[in-house]
């Protein structure tokens, strides 16, 4: 039986919390502060300050994350990170900006609405990915800003079978190309040893380039031996998210493109967050993994303008077929490089080191845009 069953009983099952008003999870151990009467529901974290979430023995599996921290500037939301580290291993298994893990890239909340994760009103950050472990559990969180912020969390686990045969440890990384190179893939995940499960991405871009449109990229997997070709190829960036013609927000349960950023009256955008979960078509491996997506776009000039068209394939290369008539255009698909990172979620059965976020790299060029509002409560909350 399952644990989302609701009908489902099982009393040896033993449920814990963990927040700053029972620190250690412990039985009966909440709510003791000031007489029990909301005494340490947050925590003030300093410039530069780490704080231990969670540091509990096992085996079991964190079921859900919440927190929350007040809205502030994208360099300032982008700069904070969470690290997990399972079993006592000395390096994490997950190293992710805390909005990416969220399914937010470029440091800015809006409402997310999924099958694994949800924010809420866009500054309620929940997390339902199961994160089993056999012996130890340590979650560290770092205000790597230079400005205090305020934390809310909780994690709610159950201290049960933990990891075991049948059943992995999550990673999660984080990575950007800022910006990409002309005719290589962007490399969504790669270098964590099977068995495993990609069970899904968030994918942020920032289009730096010219064109049409920036989304005509496949999303490509390749499993267990594949070199020069995948076993999956998706047939386009919006494709891959579970819509079609064009981009724009909106959730769905295991596809959507939450964040959408434009100038007032733009057909093209300037951030643009996307995510996919493979639950129901699952993608196992044996031994290694790799998930890359292209980044090729579309143009068009009109029809029998050639200088232009000349012009354009100077700095952007066919891709597919080249340039086609459509009446009175001239369209073509085209490489082009843009800026663009990824939180790439893949569950194996031993934990490993994944690299640790670049802040510095993570934060640049993502500053807030002039056309874009500020939120009241920044000024309220700061």
């Amino acid at each position: 039986m399952s644990l989302v069953d609701p009908s489902f009983i099982d009393p040896r099952v033993d449920s814990r919390a963990i927040s700053f008003e029972n620190p250690t999870g412990a039985r009966g151990g909440g709510g003791t502060a000031h007489g029990g009467r909301k005494g340490a529901p947050n925590r003030r974290v300093g410039p530069g300050e780490r704080v231990v979430l969670a540091d509990i023995d096992g085996p079991g599996t964190v079921r859900h994350v919440w927190l929350t921290i007040p809205p502030s500037p994208p360099e300032i939301m982008r700069a904070q990170t969470l690290e997990v580290y399972y079993d006592g291993n000395d390096e994490p298994s997950m190293s992710v900006p805390v909005l990416d893990f969220f399914l937010l890239p470029h440091g800015r909340p809006v409402p997310v609405a999924s099958a694994l994760v949800a924010v809420q009103e866009g500054r309620g950050f929940n997390s339902y990915l199961p994160m089993p472990f056999a012996h130890h559990l340590r979650i560290e969180y770092t205000n790597n800003s230079e400005r205090a912020i305020t934390l809310y969390y909780q994690l709610d686990l159950t201290l049960d079978g933990g990891a075991d045969e049948s059943t992995g440890y999550l990673h999660a990384t984080f990575r950007r190309e800022n910006p990409t190179v002309m005719r290589r893939d962007f490399v969504i995940a790669s270098g964590l040893r099977g068995p495993g499960r990609f069970v899904g991405c968030s994918v942020g871009v920032r289009v730096i380039d010219t064109g049409m449109w920036y989304g005509e990229g496949e999303v490509k997997i390749y499993r267990d031996g594949d070199t020069e070709h995948p076993t999956i190829c998706g047939t386009g960036l919006e494709d891959y998210v579970g819509t079609a013609w064009g981009l724009g927000a909106h959730n769905a349960l295991y596809g959507g493109a939450p964040l959408d950023v434009r100038p007032p009256g733009s057909t093209s955008p300037t951030f643009v967050g996307f995510y996919r979960w493979h639950l129901l078509d699952p993608i196992m491996f044996r031994e290694a993994l790799t998930v890359t997506i292209q980044q090729i776009g579309a143009m068009v000039f009109a029809a029998g303008d050639d200088d232009a068209v000349r012009a354009y394939e100077v700095d952007h290369p066919v891709a597919g077929g080249g340039w086609s008539q459509m009446g009175s255009t001239t369209i073509g698909i085209v490489e082009r490089v843009d800026d663009y990172c990824a939180t790439a979620f893949v569950y194996t059965t031993q934990p490993q080191a994944v690299p640790r976020v670049d802040v510095a790299a993570a934060v640049a060029d993502i500053g807030r845009a002039a056309f874009e509002p500020v939120d009241p409560m920044e000024a309220f909350m700061d």
